[in-house]
């Protein structure tokens, strides 16, 4: 017969939360592992009632939502937690952005109402925003219109399994080009896809069309992360009757 952990089973998981969180600053360095146990930590001190697995290592109930890349803030990173106590969630989210160093900010909090399925099914694709220093309107502009006319547009992106070819333009949905911060901006929506299209796979497909090359390392941020819906929209994941992040207003460039 297989051994059974002594002692009475964990509680039950009486709550599901729902939270928004960003990455700013130094920690947009910091690895999703690392976040992960930043985030754990601070619950810990928050004293927020977490529900545990069973078994002989009990873990939190903690559901972690397609981070960003290391290197790129995000204002729009999820988590699901589950709780063995019912909290009030403006309440959870006051006493866990206090436990947080000060460049990750809980954003927001929301209860998982029952029959709403995951959050993984409320997000499907996210909106990108990405500061090119070095480079301004004029080269950006025409670059993007060559990337948008292709079909496909391969590279290499590595992945834990090698170098892989893949298609960059078939998870951008739509993008367009804009001058501010004293240079060029990228903005586009960018549908989930595997292996995922980060910004820097788009960045290296602009030097395939059209030779476009950064002379200085790209500032990118996800504003936002929700379902794709069909007027165009990145729809808010924690809430079904808001809207995040910018419109799709089709596959063209503008400025």
């Amino acid at each position: 017969m297989a051994r059974q952990p002594t002692g009475p089973p964990p509680p039950p998981t009486v709550q599901r939360l729902r939270i928004r969180y960003a990455k700013r600053g130094r920690l947009r360095f910091a690895s999703h592992r690392d976040l992960a146990r930043t985030l754990e930590r601070a619950l810990r001190r928050a004293r927020v009632p977490m529900a545990f697995s069973a078994g002989f290592s009990p873990h939190p109930k903690i559901s972690y939502l397609g981070a960003a890349p290391t290197g790129a803030a995000s204002e729009a990173e999820y988590v699901e937690i589950g709780l063995s106590v019912r909290c009030d969630p403006e309440e959870v989210r006051t006493a866990l952005d206090a436990a947080l160093p000060e460049d990750v900010a809980v954003v927001e909090c929301v209860e998982a109402g029952e029959g709403t399925g995951s959050l993984a099914d409320r997000i499907d694709a996210a909106v990108w925003r990405v500061e090119l220093p070095g480079v301004d309107l004029a080269e950006l502009a025409p670059a993007l219109e060559k990337f948008l006319a292709a079909d496909v547009v391969t590279v290499a992106k590595r992945t834990k399994n090698g170098l892989k070819d893949v298609d960059a333009r078939v998870a951008v949905t739509s993008a367009s080009a804009s001058a501010g911060a004293g240079c060029a901006i990228l903005h586009m929506v960018v549908r989930q896809v595997t292996p995922a299209v980060r910004p820097d796979d788009v960045l290296a497909a602009l030097a395939a069309v059209a030779d476009l090359r950064p002379p200085l390392p790209p500032r990118a941020v996800r504003e936002a992360q929700g379902r794709l819906d069909d007027t165009g929209t990145v729809a808010d994941p924690l809430g079904p009757d808001r809207t995040a992040g910018v419109p799709h207003t089709g596959a063209h460039a503008g400025v």
